[in-house]
């Protein structure tokens, strides 16, 4: 009989659909009831056309998880997490074309969310974060040079195509989305200062962060050209992961420079997945790396919150 760790996730992931069978059944009396909430998240789509699919494949479906067996719930739990992700998508599609049900559209993207962890959850046992360390993210040591103008070179590039992408292309796309599925509100004035403010303040401790790797650590900040040498220089002698809080100030700023509020759920997004799913796989490779060195770093330096006395 599995043991009380192995019960601990499937229980999680039945908790969860339960709550999501509760809150479905929730949002289709809100739908029936109340118009607001039926143009908000549905548009102009016909409500009992989509309950008739949606009830017995998301409600019902979420809530046979709960009582069903190991097995059966497993295929129930397969069921509506198919039927989520096909809904989020479709909805995406509609509000893309008409301007309409963006508050569905973002109320969906939450429920695949969830459904696709819980999922892994009750089949699995556990998220395979390790999915994620593939191609540039996968731990791998640069190769160890004399002189660090090569990792320096390296990091320039790096920094270009990463910022670009994540601090200019998808804040960019998260924005015109928001703007056609009229999800944009109002920024108060002076945020977009703010913004600037907290972007270039960012990009300097990023920067500085950047060059203490490359000058002093053998190797560049991106995982599969990782630095030979433990560094605790510069920014890295206030927290442990200096990088992660600049880029996630950084989105934050940019979110505030276009006053997009979805940019920054989606910087703070990154964080919670960065400091969950992908830092312990790298303090893991670290210790493997430099051992007892690391550990008492990690003992004397917070990961978040800088400590301005070292040790």
């Amino acid at each position: 009989m599995p043991g009380r760790e192995g019960r601990r996730p499937a229980a999680l992931a039945r908790g969860y659909f339960a709550l999501q069978a509760a809150g479905g059944a929730a949002w289709w009396v809100a739908v029936f009831t109340v118009p607001f909430v039926r143009e908000a998240t549905l548009g102009d789509l016909d409500p009992v056309i989509v309950a008739a699919l949606d009830i017995p494949l998301f409600v019902v479906a979420s809530a046979l998880v709960v009582v069903l067996s190991a097995r059966a719930a497993r295929g129930a739990a397969s069921v509506t997490t198919l039927w989520t992700l096909l809904v989020t998508v479709s909805l995406a599609l509609y509000a893309t074309v008409t301007t309409l049900a963006g508050w569905g559209v973002l109320i969906m993207i939450a429920a695949s969310a969830g459904s696709v962890c819980a999922w892994m959850l009750l089949a699995l046992g556990r998220i395979p974060t390790e999915g994620l360390l593939i191609g540039p993210f996968a731990f791998r040591r640069a190769p160890s040079r004399r002189s660090p103008v090569v990792h320096i070179v390296t990091t320039v590039g790096q920094i270009v195509v990463f910022w670009g992408l994540f601090l200019v292309v998808f804040p960019l796309i998260i924005t015109t989305l928001e703007q056609r599925w009229m999800l944009a509100l109002p920024a108060p004035g002076g945020v977009r200062v703010v913004g600037v403010v907290l972007v270039v303040a960012a990009s300097v401790v990023g920067l500085w962060s950047a060059a203490s790797l490359t000058t002093k650590g053998d190797g560049t900040p991106l995982p599969s050209a990782a630095t030979n040498r433990l560094v605790i220089a510069g920014p890295y002698l206030l927290v442990r992961n200096p990088m992660a809080v600049a880029g996630i100030a950084q989105g934050v700023g940019v979110g505030l420079i276009l006053g997009s509020w979805m940019v920054v759920v989606y910087a703070l997004a990154g964080s919670l997945v960065w400091n969950y799913a992908i830092r312990p796989h790298e303090e893991a490779d670290l210790i493997a790396t430099f051992g007892d060195d690391y550990v008492a770093y990690q003992r004397a330096v917070r990961c978040w919150v800088p400590r301005f006395t070292t040790r």
